[in-house]
């Protein structure tokens, strides 16, 4: 496997600018609900295929 080089005139390195603290706290409070709601639905997903009957 060969080293693929940056085509000239392109950098790859991205340097965003530091989140504010209302940026931070935003970002924090968005996680914490998308954490919540793919909980929810998983738990829903476990409960639905438990109460599926197995057919013989």
């Amino acid at each position: 496997m060969g080293h693929i080089a940056e085509p000239k005139g392109v950098d790859f390195l991205i340097k965003s600018p530091p989140l504010t603290d209302k940026e931070r706290e935003e970002l924090s409070e968005h996680i914490k609900k998308r954490k919540i709601e793919l909980k929810r639905k998983s738990e829903s997903k476990r409960k639905s295929k438990s109460k599926e009957k197995p057919k013989a």
